[in-house]
């Protein structure tokens, strides 16, 4: 069991790795970060450097996956939530305009529709 933390380099994808954080933190599971661009490899790492003293402290177990720039953002995110028995998938989600919020993005759709487990979706800050 862990908790699957979806990430881009935003405050979507900020705000979702510090809700998974927590997450984590309070399940008392591992947390494992899937990042599906490779050039956000430096803002993954950068980002969790401002948790990486809590999770050490607290003992937790955390990896980053960073995936291949070719591959579905949406099918990794499920590909890794299925291979370690995600208890949640945390994912961030982008302000919609009034006509966007008619039809949520394609990935974040996917997710929250084929994922097994539960999923936490949050705004940016």
């Amino acid at each position: 069991m862990a908790v699957v933390v979806g990430y881009l380099p935003s405050r979507e994808g900020r705000a979702a790795l510090a809700h998974g954080v927590d997450a984590a933190l309070s399940r008392h599971l591992p947390l494992v970060v899937v990042s599906s661009k490779e050039d956000t490899t430096e803002a993954v790492e950068a980002d969790l450097a401002g948790y990486t003293a809590r999770l050490h402290d607290s003992g937790l177990a955390y990896e980053v996956r960073h995936m291949p720039r070719s591959s579905d953002p949406a099918d990794d995110l499920l590909q890794v939530a299925d291979d370690v028995s995600a208890e949640v998938i945390v994912i961030g989600l982008r302000r919609r305009s009034p006509v966007g919020k008619l039809i949520l993005g394609s990935n974040a759709q996917r997710i929250l529709l084929d994922a097994t487990c539960p999923v936490l979706a949050v705004k940016g800050e």
